[in-house]
């Protein structure tokens, strides 16, 4: 009888281009979605882009100069981050 065991993925690194975000996985694996999921980060500079750290034992990152958080989940179940809307003045 075998046992399979269940190991979450997690990002181990985090790379942002001009076109995606990428994440590399620990079990090898590569997720990336369109820069344009994260309305902070396709403004944010290039600098600023480079300034991020895993949170959650690598089931997230997290931009600190933008305030920007984005989830390994969220990026395997394809959810972008939303726009606030802004009120009429």
């Amino acid at each position: 009888m075998s046992t399979a065991i269940r190991i979450e993925p997690r990002i181990v690194s985090v790379d942002v281009t001009g076109e995606a975000i990428v994440a590399r996985l620990a079990d090898g694996r590569v997720v990336s979605v369109p820069l344009e999921w994260s309305w902070r980060l396709e403004e944010a500079t290039p600098e600023q882009r480079a300034h991020w750290e895993i949170i959650g034992e690598g089931q997230g990152v997290h931009w600190a100069d933008i305030d920007e958080d984005i989830s390994l989940e969220g990026m395997l179940r394809g959810v972008p981050a939303k726009r606030p809307s802004r009120k009429a003045e």
